[in-house]
């Protein structure tokens, strides 16, 4: 059974727009929209997927998504290589929309409206 979650995808790629997208939260549709294989990192209400590799691969660092997990209390410093999603997390841990609070939070940082 699939389960789609509204997502926020931050691209590496400052010419891609930042985006809040409907996806599959398989491991293997995630691992592509990554690159590779994933990393997931808790914080609070959220999760952030990053490329478990994404340094070894030498991905562009991920600018926007580093300021956003710091001004949001997550300092990963070069963690946030080539895209990054961030997901909600579920009361029981299960992937769940991105929370509010980060959209609107990436939109203040990004000066866009992210559509769903």
């Amino acid at each position: 059974m699939r389960t789609i979650c509204t997502a926020l995808i931050v691209p590496a790629r400052t010419s891609e727009p930042v985006r809040v997208q409907n996806i599959d939260v398989g491991q293997r549709a995630l691992e592509d929209l990554v690159g590779g294989e994933i990393e997931t990192v808790t914080r609070g209400d959220w999760d952030v997927c990053l490329n478990s590799d994404g340094v070894i691969a030498n991905l562009p660092p991920n600018l926007r998504a580093a300021e956003l997990m710091r001004d949001c209390g997550l300092d990963l410093a070069d963690a946030a290589r080539g895209t990054v999603v961030f997901l909600g997390r579920g009361t029981h841990g299960e992937p769940a929309d991105a929370p509010g609070h980060l959209v609107k939070r990436a939109q203040d940082l990004y000066g866009a409206r992210l559509a769903a």
